[in-house]
């Protein structure tokens, strides 16, 4: 919390004063990275002049060896031009090294692709990382190959459609079916209080807005409504956003075992063909379909669309099949 003393003063020299042991540069990346927030609300001015009461919270990743090393693996690359990358990211590929996955990340594969040309900003870490997916949620991601992307795409993501075009959309199958064809969740989100790994909506979190809309329900072996088929769009990016609202609203996502682990037991209501595919599925049923946003460098409006994965169209056809 700022004190008296520190009150009308700049925001990075305060946490200058408070954090010694991270440099100024470091203070400053993580501010212009959204790393940094007052009143639930990102501050990305490193002169932004705080208040005194104010409370500060700031993200500081933890460290990693500083320089990933490439490593040849494939990459399904929707676009690429000298600017960005956007990629079809596929189930189980982690994006950025962190404890317990150092190598065989998007990273290490985006050094081996795209060589020195991928930006810094944002730590060494992540070099051209804007937004990121779940290990095990597939999709469209866009990549900034040099640092006037990284510029131009933060900014978007960080307005995500609110003045300008962004989209992001994903195909989300959850369990039960919602009482009403489209709904917002507008719920913050924070850290777990008692469980460090998960999020949760927690009042004082950071804002979070999810729009929903259904696109099919699918009946269990009883006849009546067991899971559905929703197309959400993203107002905001925060982690793990889609499955935390999901489930907050009493429809986690099929295969969830972080966030819906008490509806393990509705598989059972399931045919035994979508009992298998869950099974085989293994993941939340969670997938990046669509991203739209503006060229960095050209202004262009840009829409990709990916496919649906094998393991969500087997699971989307045996749920099809017991109607």
């Amino acid at each position: 919390m700022v004190e008296g003393d520190e009150g009308s003063a700049r925001l990075d020299r305060v946490l200058a004063a408070r954090l010694p042991e991270l440099s100024r540069s470091r203070l400053k990346t993580l501010i212009l990275a959204g790393a940094v927030s007052l009143k639930a609300a990102e501050v990305r001015d490193p002169a932004y002049h705080v208040t005194s009461g104010d409370t500060i919270i700031i993200d500081v990743p933890e460290a990693a060896p500083p320089e990933p090393k490439a490593e040849d693996i494939a990459l399904d690359i929707a676009f690429e031009d000298d600017d960005i990358i956007v990629i079809n990211k596929p189930k189980g590929l982690v994006v950025h090294p962190a404890a317990g996955h150092e190598t065989g990340t998007l990273v290490n594969a985006l050094i081996a692709h795209c060589g020195t040309s991928l930006s810094g900003i944002g730590g060494v870490r992540r070099p051209g990382i804007v937004h990121r997916l779940d290990k095990d949620t597939t999709g469209l991601m866009v990549v900034a190959k040099n640092d006037l992307a990284h510029a131009s795409l933060t900014a978007q993501f960080a307005d995500h459609g609110r003045t300008g075009p962004m989209r992001r959309g994903y195909m989300a199958f959850a369990w039960g079916l919602p009482g009403r064809h489209r709904g917002t969740v507008d719920a913050p989100i924070d850290r777990h209080p008692h469980a460090r790994e998960k999020m949760a909506v927690r009042q004082g979190g950071r804002e979070a807005v999810t729009h929903w809309e259904l696109l099919e329900s699918f009946n269990g072996r009883d006849g009546k409504p067991v899971a559905a088929l929703l197309a959400c769009e993203l107002e905001t990016g925060r982690t793990h956003q889609i499955r935390v609202h999901l489930a907050h609203i009493g429809h986690p996502l099929m295969g969830d075992a972080v966030y819906g682990p008490h509806f393990k037991t509705k598989a059972n209501q399931l045919g035994p063909e979508s009992q298998a595919a869950l099974t085989a599925l293994g993941r939340q049923a969670l997938h990046a379909y669509l991203l739209v946003l503006e060229h960095p460098r050209t202004g262009e409006l840009l829409h990709w669309e990916a496919g649906v994965p094998e393991d969500l169209l087997l699971l989307e056809s045996t749920l099809k099949a017991a109607l």
